[in-house]
């Protein structure tokens, strides 16, 4: 059995939406480890 195109374009848009999840936690991660580096640089 195939998946229906229906299946298929499902499966693409939650592919979709998880990788810009994980683009997302990935940029706020960084985000706070750029804030706690300069916040070591800027204080010593």
């Amino acid at each position: 059995m195939s998946p229906t195109p229906d299946h298929r374009d499902e499966s693409a848009r939650r592919r979709s939406g998880v990788l810009r999840t994980a683009w997302i936690v990935a940029g706020v991660a960084l985000a706070i480890y750029v804030v706690f580096i300069l916040s070591g640089v800027l204080n010593a």
